[in-house]
């Protein structure tokens, strides 16, 4: 079994996770677009972990999509991604809230038909080690 922790951008929010996760899907549908103001999110998914808040549990607030089961949880102070169980029996991980090394590699892309139209042509982009000059 695996332990992994993780926390928020500000600091209030920490928690654990216990055990496996099942897969790691970047999905590109247009909701997680949104609610990650990229390209895909980035989620670990898994039907035995067990999440426990370790700190600021009463920062953690969530929002659903009425009509839909897309549901992001976040920290109300710095608006981090955190975990989710708001699918009964799915815990949802925001790959970029855990603090520990992830060893999963991604399982699939998902949600390819709505992928973003400038995702595609990033093979010829610059990189830098850090902020540009």
């Amino acid at each position: 079994m695996s332990d992994y922790s993780g926390s928020c951008l500000c600091g209030t929010v920490s928690f654990l996770v216990k055990g496996e996760f099942d897969s790691f899907y970047l999905c590109h549908c247009q909701h997680c677009q949104k609610d990650t103001g990229s390209a895909h999110a980035a989620n670990l998914f898994s039907q035995s972990a067990k999440l426990t808040w370790l700190a600021g549990k009463n920062a953690v607030t969530s929002f659903t999509l009425p009509g839909t089961r897309h549901n992001k949880s976040f920290c109300k102070f710095c608006g981090s991604a955190l975990p989710s169980t708001q699918i009964e029996g799915l815990l949802v991980v925001p790959a970029g809230c855990l603090d520990t090394e992830i060893t999963l590699q991604p399982t699939a892309h998902i949600f390819l038909s709505s992928k973003a139209s400038w995702q595609g042509k990033l093979g010829d982009v610059p990189e830098f080690d850090g902020l540009p000059d």
